[in-house]
């Protein structure tokens, strides 16, 4: 049974606690279908989201089989299912694999059987089966409350809590929902609680509970509402909550609860005799065979699959849906043809071999300056063209770094809010992440590079170089997936990633002389930098000194370099995991 005491949900407003739920006081037996009613705006996904453990009481307890949910751990994630408004799947996955997907990340399963046969359950129960092979893109909004019903299905949930997942559907395809949840009730003693702002349907529920400024006003039978408040027809019962505060009719409603509770007894307790709600053997038994019979046909707990699975599944999922996004395929794929072709326009300059002074001085003093100026505008020339290429590699490298990472984590930031609540662990995201992100990572820096060798034969080592425009891509790419993890919208992360390239090239000091405190503050944090620096210095010889000759910023030591750049990648993988951890569930 879930049961909640005095429950509140309270926020700051204007310096003023606000009642969100309000001492909410209602049980939900097993077997139970209950509807949550109520004008828009009056709490009812609030109170849903603080029954699932989302939003955290301020006041009072929640109570389910016994357990003080307040007190001791929440729900394990097998134990409830939670369907949000907002769909949990991606398009680009068929159902069967989105639903399979879903299965690996909440439910470690003995073998391939085992997964197959709770996933064909799952699809037989929803009426999803003929379907199976079908792409989510191209599914009704029906189909897809029905898909998001089945992900939760998969860890068998005791607890299932529905949030607006009729809204906007036509009269049959709600009804078919409505009817959907009744069935699924009715297995096992499922709770099941929906959130709905419709009053079509009433018979199906086995309760109402109406909500009004975050109190509750009604919790009985679905065929005493009217007599309660009242009313002709169920379509009155809005007007009439206005005539009065949530509050009084929360004062109303507990002086006459008692008869209705009454008739809600009676109900459940006729259709346990009649079998129209199967509760689990270990409620129906009470004899020691029985309980004994009950023990052995118990089904043992869920448990959650290791790390390293989820990761595994998380991994597949994204490459699957990568290549299946035509339109990110092609822009990788142009973006990794045409940047190296961008650099390699200051090739020809940058191959010219720099002049050097005689060992020998010349005896004449005029010929000797003439010799000079020579090399030292060979040195500016050249010097220019290879820290122009350089600096043009590393820029178009963090360009790179940031449309890897950018939306990578507020794009989806929903569904992994929801898979996180169904038990997948931050750390198996942020390593899947990681995963994907370094393979674009080595094959953008790597093909830069070799491209770049080709039309201009590295001189220096090749190797430092290629280390370094991989740190640079590494670094700017943990650090936008920092900002994909932390910003709230995938259009916040995005702008915030270009301002952050944007201020590369002039912050560098490469092209423009900073003055020296404002060199010496932003330096250590402009990936830029050290990406052309330690480049540079991979150069050595006259190449060095020649790009040295036509810049104020000095040139920093090729370790220095390559550990700011490691620090800055750190640094940005730290921060988003704290992202992924944080709860932003209403983000």
């Amino acid at each position: 049974m879930l049961e909640l005491k005095e429950v509140c949900f309270t926020i700051q407003k204007d310096g003023e606690p606000v009642h969100l739920v309000d001492h909410a006081s209602f049980a939900v037996p097993r077997g139970h279908f209950m509807a949550i009613v109520g004008p828009s705006g009056c709490g009812k996904t609030t109170l849903l989201k603080t029954i699932a453990g989302l939003n955290p009481e301020s006041e009072g307890s929640l109570w389910w089989d016994g357990r003080n949910l307040s007190e001791e751990a929440d729900l394990e994630p097998w134990e409830i299912g939670y369907v949000p408004q907002f769909s949990i799947a991606y398009d680009e996955l068929t159902v069967d694999e989105a639903i399979e997907a879903a299965t690996r990340l909440r439910v470690r399963c003995r073998n391939t059987e085992d997964l197959d046969q709770r996933i064909d359950r799952v699809l037989e129960e929803t009426g999803l089966a003929a379907i199976a092979d079908r792409h989510i893109k191209v599914l009704s909004g029906g189909q897809k409350r029905r898909l998001g019903l089945a992900m939760e299905l998969v860890s068998d949930p005791k607890l299932l809590l529905c949030d607006e997942v009729t809204s906007g559907l036509d009269p049959r395809s709600e009804r078919e929902i409505v009817h959907l949840l009744h069935d699924l009730s009715r297995n096992d003693g499922r709770t099941v609680i929906l959130v709905t702002h419709s009053l079509a349907h009433l018979e199906l529920y086995d309760s109402i509970l109406v909500n009004h400024e975050g109190s509750v006003a009604y919790h009985g039978p679905p065929g005493q509402l009217t007599h309660y408040f009242s009313v002709d027809d169920s379509e009155e019962v809005y007007p009439a909550l206005a005539k009065q505060t949530g509050g009084e009719w929360q004062e109303s409603w507990a002086k006459h609860r008692g008869p209705y509770y009454q008739k809600l007894e009676r109900t459940r307790e006729l259709h346990i005799e009649t079998g129209v709600i199967k509760l689990p053997a270990s409620e129906e038994s009470t004899g020691e065979e029985d309980e004994q019979a009950s023990r052995k046909n118990k089904a043992a707990p869920v448990r959650l699959p290791s790390t390293f699975s989820q990761f595994r599944t998380l991994l597949t999922r994204r490459w699957k849906i990568f290549f299946r996004d035509r339109t990110q395929v092609l822009l990788q794929v142009a973006i990794l043809l045409c940047f190296p072709i961008l650099v390699t326009f200051f090739a020809e300059r940058g191959k010219e071999p720099i002049k050097r002074l005689s060992d020998t001085p010349e005896d004449n003093i005029v010929l000797e300056i003439q010799s000079q100026v020579l090399v030292r505008e060979d040195q500016i020339r050249v010097g220019a063209a290879v820290s122009g290429m350089i600096m043009f590699e590393v820029i178009l490298l963090a360009l790179m770094g940031s449309n890897n990472a950018a939306r990578e984590v507020a794009g989806e930031r929903k569904i992994m809010e929801k898979e996180k609540f169904g038990g997948v662990r931050p750390v198996s995201y942020l390593l899947s992440k990681l995963a994907f992100l370094t393979c674009l990572i080595l094959a953008q820096s790597l093909w830069m590079a070799m491209f770049v060798e080709i039309f201009w034969q590295f001189s220096g080592n090749f190797a430092s170089h290629v280390s370094f425009l991989i740190l640079v891509n590494a670094s700017i790419t943990a650090i936008c997936l920092a900002i994909s993890s932390i910003m709230k919208t995938p259009e916040q992360s995005s702008l915030l990633s270009i301002y952050l390239v944007g201020f590369q090239l002039p912050l560098s000091g490469a092209v423009l002389a900073l003055p020296k405190f404002f060199e010496t503050i932003t330096q250590p944090f402009v990936t830029a930098y050290w990406g052309w620096s330690g480049s540079i210095g991979a150069l050595g010889g006259n190449v060095e000194t020649a790009v040295d000759v036509i810049t104020e910023t000095e040139l920093s030591p090729s370790n220095i370099c390559f550990f700011a750049l490691c620090a800055q990648t750190m640094v940005g993988i730290i921060a988003a995991w704290m992202g992924m951890v944080r709860h932003q569930w209403d983000n």
